[in-house]
């Protein structure tokens, strides 16, 4: 069974998460995998790709396309045409589906009146561009839902429970919500439980998961590269 279309997508709703409302900024290094695992799982949960199952523990995992529905977004689109050239790996996949995305996706939300667009330099020298918010009704509607399932105990659909999944991924569920009368480790406790819990079907689960799991070691890998430093 699909999930029903959106008019934001999980990507665009997890930038939103991400951005500082009055800078514009993300701190952390990790957006361009966060986002295109994004895309990803929702692929997954329109049932567009699949994961196959791993044969042998030396070879990883391969996402493999299946057939598009009738109506996707041009960004969920061209991320299918990507994954169905070849059959690749979560971990290239998040990385290469989230190159460029974070503009891409501020620019369709500065169009949609949530984000507005600043060029400045870091420095006076490096330019930047930065998305300070607008209008929050759209995130806070998000963070709604949000709060419903990790501090209220509601049962996520779909869609939200993708996105929890998403921000346990990058540890960041506990601060997207307001959470008075539960510590910070009870609210990751109720995200780690609802990103392993049933509420996909297997085949789409397994690629959710296998998604997430890029991320996670997509975090990893850029955590250990700035400690090097």
């Amino acid at each position: 069974m699909t999930t029903p279309p959106s008019t934001h997508l999980i990507a665009e709703d997890l930038l939103l998460l991400l951005l500082d409302d009055r800078k514009g900024t993300v701190s952390g290094s990790y957006t361009r995998s966060a986002l295109g695992g994004a895309v990803l799982v929702e692929l997954a949960l329109a049932e567009a790709v699949t994961v196959e199952e791993k044969t042998r523990a030396w070879r990883s995992a391969k996402v493999r396309a299946e057939e598009a529905p009738e109506s996707l977004d041009p960004v969920l689109e061209r991320a299918l045409e990507t994954i169905a050239e070849k059959e690749r790996s979560p971990q290239d996949l998040v990385d290469r589906l989230g190159k460029g995305l974070d503009d891409e996706l501020g620019e369709r939300l500065a169009q949609k009146g949530i984000l507005e667009r600043s060029e400045g330099r870091i420095l006076g020298l490096f330019p930047v561009t930065r998305w300070p918010a607008i209008d929050s009704g759209h995130k806070e509607e998000v963070r709604r839902a949000l709060t419903a399932a990790l501090v209220e105990g509601a049962e996520p659909e779909p869609r939200t429970a993708a996105l929890i999944a998403l921000l346990h991924a990058i540890g960041r569920a506990h601060k997207s919500v307001p959470h008075e009368g539960l510590s910070g480790g009870e609210v990751r406790k109720r995200a780690k439980r609802i990103a392993e819990g049933d509420w996909a079907a297997k085949a789409v689960k397994d690629a959710i998961e296998a998604s997430t799991a890029a991320i996670v070691a997509a975090v990893a890998a850029s955590a250990a590269v700035s400690g090097s430093s």
